[in-house]
């Protein structure tokens, strides 16, 4: 029987999913367990995604995990670029690419990307990557060029993507401040195999442990899975999840996550500098628990996109924030939503502004450089 939650409840129970407060996750591979999929085609960003689910991480530590192959970075939905533990990718891909495939056959044809034309890309790739070779991109798109296949324009991306999607390619080690191109069957050799249903459950499974509480249609979106689709694996995993109504909204969460969750306390600092395109608010279709809908265009400017970094104060999005690195440091900027014009406001503004100064401090150290110096324009500038 559900029982009622508050949306206070969801932002508590969210922010314990997510693994934004205690206790979490031990390391960057453990992170991409809980969520199954972070968002990574801002390199960067993705990067400090598990970061910051990961206290005492740091950047090399997620490089490491993904040139060992424990991560990997590829397109498992939505035509994405996602981390995902590299086991679960296979089972992914095989619900959402031909799905994938069919919506860019159109822009594949447009762009003289044809099956046979795919095909020979295929043949090239393998014939270049076996036996554990990897590639820069630059130099994956000198292979094609040698096979006869023009990189011009979108052409090398589409190709690529197209590769991967379809089993052959992901990327792999990391190399400098790029990752290199591999062989799929070569980088992960203990791929987890399920079948159809099992899979589709595993999925709704996997995204409420990590995203929960969510409702079906978060699920829906954020998978682009078929409603269907959804409510077979709905059916098949809902043993193992606690539903619970949201102004008579049906959420679903983990039952381990309902059964642990019980504090109502941030046990980390209130204020998190979390990184562009962040699950947090990325990973819903209904994104009004945590930020107000005339805000949202202050994060996704132009609703083009493009979701820049937030600041998040005890579970609310309250504003953005942007980096600057150079040789004398790194600075940190945030830009609040909310002007404040009474005392206690004012005061909050104030205890907000140096918690950013803290949450900055956090990526710096995730980077291993200083901070110079985090600011909010027009308020405080915190040197450090």
């Amino acid at each position: 029987m559900p029982v009622a939650a508050s949306r206070a409840d969801v932002i508590r129970l969210r922010l314990h999913a997510h693994g934004l407060t205690d206790p979490a996750a031990d390391g960057p591979v453990a992170v991409a367990e809980r969520m199954l999929a972070v968002q990574a085609q801002d390199y960067a960003a993705g990067q400090w995604a598990l970061g910051v689910r990961s206290p005492g991480t740091t950047q090399s530590d997620v490089q490491a995990a993904v040139s060992a192959g424990q991560i990997v970075r590829s397109w498992p939905m939505r035509g994405t670029l996602h981390f995902v533990p590299a086991r679960e990718l296979g089972w992914m891909q095989a619900l959402t690419t031909p799905r994938m495939i069919a919506r860019t056959r159109t822009i594949n044809e447009r762009l003289g990307l044809d099956l046979s034309v795919l095909e020979r890309a295929r043949e090239a790739a393998i014939s270049a990557l076996s036996g554990h070779a990897q590639l820069s991109r630059a130099e994956f798109m000198t292979v094609l060029q040698a096979a006869g296949l023009s990189t011009e324009g979108q052409r090398g991306y589409h190709i690529v993507s197209h590769l991967a999607l379809t089993g052959t390619l992901c990327w792999g080690r990391h190399v400098g401040t790029q990752q290199s191109l591999v062989l799929l069957d070569e980088w992960v050799l203990n791929p987890r195999r399920l079948e159809r249903d099992e899979a589709l459950g595993a999925f709704v499974y996997r995204y409420f442990i990590g995203h929960g509480p969510a409702t079906l249609a978060d699920f829906v979106w954020w998978s682009q899975l078929t409603v269907a689709e959804a409510k077979i694996g709905l059916a098949v995993a809902r043993h193992n999840l606690t539903e619970v109504r949201v102004d008579g909204v049906a959420h679903f969460l983990a039952t381990e996550a309902a059964d642990t969750a019980v504090s109502p306390a941030l046990r980390r600092t209130q204020v998190l500098a979390l990184p562009g395109f962040d699950e947090y608010l990325l990973g819903y279709r209904d994104r009004t628990h945590v930020i107000a809908a005339e805000e949202l265009t202050r994060v996704v400017p132009g609703l083009n996109g493009i979701f820049l970094p937030i600041v998040v104060r005890n579970g609310h999005i309250v504003g953005t924030w942007r980096k600057t690195i150079a040789t004398s440091g790194f600075t940190a900027e945030a830009v609040l939503f909310d002007e404040p014009t009474t005392a206690t406001g004012r005061a909050r503004a104030s205890k907000t502004q140096r918690a950013f100064a803290r949450a900055a401090q956090d990526y710096a150290r995730f980077l291993a450089v200083k901070l110079k110096r985090a600011e909010v324009p027009g308020r405080v500038s915190l040197d450090q």
